[in-house]
C-alpha cells in the first residue's frame, strides 16, 4: 500500500506531476472537525517522517487524504476523538 510520503514525493519528482496541484488533508487537532487542509504550494521539504511548511512540521501518520487534479489518489479513515 502506498503512504503519503511516498505519493507526495511522486509528485514532486516525476516528470508529468505537480506536487503544487496537490491537496493535503490531515489531522489537526483544535481545528474545525479536527481537520486542516493545505495546498502542495506550501510544502518547503519532504523529510523521513513528516513535510514541512514555513509554518509547521506535519507528520505524516496525520494525513489521510490526498487529492490530485480532482481526484482522490490517497484515503484512509480518519479517527475521531472518543
Amino acid at each position: 500500500m502506498a503512504n503519503p510520503r511516498n505519493i507526495l514525493n511522486e509528485l514532486k519528482w516525476k516528470n508529468n506531476c505537480d506536487l503544487e496541484l496537490a491537496e493535503i488533508w490531515y489531522v489537526h487537532r483544535g481545528a474545525p472537525n479536527d481537520t486542516t487542509i493545505i495546498s502542495g504550494k506550501e510544502i518547503v521539504s519532504l523529510e523521513k517522517s513528516f513535510m514541512q511548511t514555513k509554518n509547521s512540521m506535519i507528520p505524516y501518520h496525520r494525513i489521510f487524504k490526498i487529492i490530485y487534479r480532482n481526484e482522490i489518489i490517497f484515503q484512509r479513515i480518519k479517527k475521531n476523538k472518543k
